[in-house]
């Protein structure tokens, strides 16, 4: 370790002088307190460095001292449903070592329990040949969550000595002969935040990510290992609409980074998701998240680390098979602190005072998702989903980190705040947002369901722009200038809007809907809609077909209400729904005909 002496402190930046033998990205201890940094810039002896912890009392003077390795995370058994800061401090062990509730400068805790034991179960035998990637053995790390202990990158060779039973993580589990010879290795490994983790291939993301949430899943959908991004204005929705994939979409693994927001919505994170029931396993929901906490009170620049974090821990369970899913609230956050600084780095600024590397920072952020191949003898898929919130200020979309979200990302839920004060959530804008995965996902939902899903969604969007378009007339001239034709399409698309895509959050039924549930919810409105249409070709009039059928529309509106275990009930309605429309002809329509 090389030893320099602080010239400047600038916030989060500090610069020191004698450090010739650092390089970028090394991790360092600041001052005396011996605060945790990483150099970010190096100009001769001269380093600049990102300090993630705050800086006041700092001065010239004191010493620096670099630590020779980058910014890594610890990865084993442990991980799931712990709580960490920015840079994977575990927020509950380091208050009780410093009986603090506040983040005590220039204390060092173990991001892993090296005490605690695990019962891990070997999978290979001694003599077998093992390169990275793959399995040695297994670890049950929560009720949901088998933890797989793999060969770390770079490493191959012959299992030497293996075998089960009850270690630390610093315990020896098995050894390697290997070229250089005979090396021992825990259930632990690190690995650099800044630097993808290597896979075999990567794959087409084609399989539908399922969450529940019957505007993204019918209109646009995302895949697993898929990337999408939530950009609304303050109050529309974004975390909610977070939080409701995190606790119900079909993914093994949730990794929810709090990134710069209120210390409140990770409170609620905190509190709900123990209590609540996973509807794919049956168990708390903790049982299968990972929370990142660097909250608007917490340091600046450990921000900015959180979510490789966080995509670093996604990579390293996806390497083991599983699907996850990466949460950061919000990338706008993440991007003030790089904003910051770059600011005070003196460099050239870009659009609004953002780095001019903003976009490359951004995809390759977003890059690190995909479905892939895992390295190993016996390639594993697995795929990191990754959905970024986005904040810009007063709503105001053109700004840089959306628009630079926007060119890398498959998928745009625009949050809109006209539809958030009308009470309608989730305030997802059917007519601006878009998902590049349309095709792929209708295609697998047809052969899944064997029905004409990806129809039946399209005709359901042609009705809501049509609608729009319907809206112009009658704002200038009334809705009685209308045709019959275009009045039943409003009323339809108003069906959609309110009966379909509205949902609501804080109700046990309609908090979550089924794919299987979704499908018959829309076949009941465009059902209705088929044979509204067939009565008037008939001969029936719009008004007529109204009022003599306000009591099954209204139970078709209800039926978002309508638990999972009781699906049945929607077919009767169905058939109900065919009756009424019949008497309505066989009382007046076909006399009118003839």
């Amino acid at each position: 370790m090389k030893n320099g002496k602080i010239i400047k402190v600038s916030g989060p930046l500090v610069m020191a002088k004698g450090m010739e033998e650092a390089n970028i990205q090394d991790i360092c201890r600041v001052g005396d307190l011996g605060l945790i940094g990483e150099i970010i810039e190096m100009r001769n002896d001269i380093a600049s460095i990102q300090v993630y912890e705050e800086t006041s009392g700092v001065g010239p003077g004191e010493p620096v001292v670099t630590t020779g390795e980058a910014l890594s995370v610890e990865l084993g058994p442990g991980v799931v449903s712990q709580m960490f800061d920015g840079i994977q401090r575990p927020l509950n062990t380091f208050k009780e070592a410093t009986d603090s509730n506040y983040l005590v400068r220039g204390v060092h805790v173990d991001s892993l329990d090296r005490k605690k034991t695990w019962e891990f179960t070997a999978t290979v035998e001694v003599r077998q040949k093992v390169i990275a990637g793959d399995i040695v053995g297994t670890v049950p790390e929560t009720k949901v969550i088998e933890h797989r202990i793999m060969i770390p990158y770079g490493v191959e060779g012959t299992i030497k000595t293996i075998q089960s039973g009850t270690y630390t993580l610093e315990d020896t589990v098995y050894t390697l002969e290997t070229e250089e010879g005979l090396k021992e290795f825990t259930m632990m490994q690190t690995w650099p935040v800044r630097k993808g983790r290597p896979v075999q291939k990567k794959l087409n993301p084609n399989v539908p990510m399922i969450t529940g949430q019957r505007v993204i899943d019918t209109f646009f959908p995302i895949t697993k290992g898929g990337s999408a991004a939530v950009p609304g204005p303050f109050g529309a929705g974004k975390t909610v609409v977070q939080h409701q994939i995190a606790k119900f979409s079909d993914v093994d693994l949730v990794v929810y980074v709090g990134c710069g927001e209120r210390g409140n919505e990770m409170t609620d994170v905190l509190n709900e998701f123990p209590e609540l029931v996973d509807p794919n396993t049956g168990e708390s929901l903790m049982e299968r998240t990972i929370l990142i906490a660097n909250t608007s009170n917490m340091p600046v620049a450990a921000r900015e680390a959180s979510i490789y974090t966080g995509i670093t821990i996604a990579e390293y369970f996806r390497d083991m098979g599983y699907n996850v899913a990466v949460m950061a609230d919000s990338t706008s956050r993440w991007a003030e602190a790089l904003r910051e600084m770059s600011g005070r780095l003196e460099e050239m600024p870009g659009d609004e005072g953002y780095p001019a590397y903003l976009g490359s920072r951004i995809a390759e952020y977003y890059e690190r998702a995909g479905r892939t191949l895992s390295l190993g003898t016996v390639g594993r898929e697995g795929s990191i989903s990754a959905i970024g919130a986005v904040s810009p200020p007063g709503g105001d979309t053109s700004e840089p980190v959306t628009q630079n979200t926007l060119r890398v990302v498959k998928v745009y839920w625009a949050l809109d705040s006209s539809l958030a004060q009308r009470r309608h959530f989730p305030s997802v804008n059917w007519l601006t947002s878009y998902s590049l995965y349309d095709d792929e996902v209708g295609i697998y939902m047809d052969e899944k369901m064997n029905s004409n899903w990806a129809e039946r969604v399209q005709h359901a969007m042609d009705l809501l722009q049509e609608e729009s378009e319907l809206e112009e007339i009658v704002r200038l001239v009334g809705i009685e200038s209308l045709s019959e034709r275009d009045r039943l399409t409003m009323a339809i698309a108003e069906s959609i809007r309110e009966d379909y895509l509205q949902q609501n959050a804080f109700d046990d039924v309609d908090t979550y809907t089924s794919r299987e549930k979704q499908y018959q919810m829309l076949q009941l409105i465009l059902g209705f809609e088929d044979e509204a249409r067939e009565a008037m070709r008939l001969g029936a009039y719009f008004q007529e077909i109204m009022d003599g059928t306000v009591d099954v529309r209204d139970r078709i509106a209800r039926s978002k209400f309508i638990p999972e275990d009781k699906l049945a009930d929607m077919k009767q309605i169905e058939i109900d729904m065919k009756e009424t429309v019949r008497t309505i002809l066989a009382e007046g329509g076909m006399t009118r005909n003839a």
